[in-house]
C-alpha cells in the first residue's frame, strides 16, 4: 500500500474516534471512509489492535516532530523551551491521543494498546515499527529532554552543562503538562509560567 493510503486510513480512524468510543469504531467504516476495502485495511494493519497501535505511534511521532519545530525557533534556550512547552500544552489539549500518551491516562473512549512490543509478522515496515514498543509518558519526556539537550548544546551554542539543560527542559515539559490538566488563570498562560520558572535556570545562558 502507498504511504498516502496508509495515512488516509489513519486519518479516517482518528476522525471516527472523535465521533464515537474506540470500541464502537468498526473496521469496515474506517475502510469505507478511506476509500479502500476492508481486506486492504487488514492487510495493512493486521487487526483493529494493529490499527490502534499505528494510530498511537503516529500521534506520538507527530508530537515529537512538533517538539523539533519548537526547538528550532529563533531565540535563546529559554525561548526555545518556552515554545516547546507551549506546543506540549496545546498538543495535549487538542489531541486526545497525545494527551493519553503524555499522561498515561486512557479513558474508556480511547484504544488502550499495551506499551510493550507485540509479535509481528507484518510485511509493512511501518506496521512492524508500530508493533514494537510504544512510548510511555516517561519515554516521551525523556525523548523531548534529549532532543532539547542536543539542540541547545549544539554548534553555535554557548557551552552549557548538559545536566542543567536536561533539568530545565524537564521542568518546562512538566509545567506544560500541568497546564494541560489544569489551565493557568493568568493572561500569559503556559508561556508566562515557563519563562518565569526558567528565568534563573542555567539553560537561559546557553546561547542564542
Amino acid at each position: 500500500m502507498m504511504p498516502a493510503a496508509r495515512e488516509s486510513l489513519l486519518d479516517a480512524a482518528f476522525k471516527a474516534l472523535a465521533l464515537r468510543p474506540w470500541a464502537a469504531v468498526r473496521m469496515v467504516d474506517v475502510a469505507a471512509a478511506a476509500g479502500v476495502s476492508r481486506q486492504t485495511l487488514y492487510n495493512e494493519f493486521g487487526s483493529k489492535e494493529g490499527l490502534a497501535r499505528a494510530l498511537v505511534r503516529r500521534e506520538a511521532d507527530g508530537y515529537l516532530a512538533g517538539v523539533e519545530r519548537a526547538l528550532a525557533v529563533h531565540g535563546d534556550a529559554r525561548e526555545r523551551l518556552t515554545a516547546t512547552a507551549e506546543w506540549t500544552a496545546s498538543a495535549a489539549r487538542d489531541n486526545v491521543l497525545v494527551r493519553a500518551v503524555l499522561t498515561g491516562f486512557w479513558s474508556e473512549r480511547l484504544p488502550s494498546p499495551t506499551l510493550s512490543a507485540v509479535p509481528s509478522s507484518s510485511a509493512v515496515p511501518a506496521q512492524r515499527r508500530a508493533d514494537g514498543p510504544l512510548p510511555s509518558p516517561g519515554d516521551l519526556v525523556g525523548a523531548v529532554r534529549d532532543r532539547a539537550v542536543a539542540v541547545l548544546s549544539g554548534p553555535g551554542a554557548v557551552r552549557a552543562d548538559a545536566a542543567d539543560l536536561a533539568r530545565s527542559c524537564e521542568l518546562a515539559v512538566r509545567l506544560a503538562l500541568s497546564c494541560a490538566a489544569a489551565p493557568p488563570t493568568g493572561e500569559g498562560g503556559v508561556a508566562e509560567l515557563v519563562r518565569g520558572a526558567l528565568q534563573r535556570q542555567p539553560a537561559d545562558r546557553s546561547g542564542q
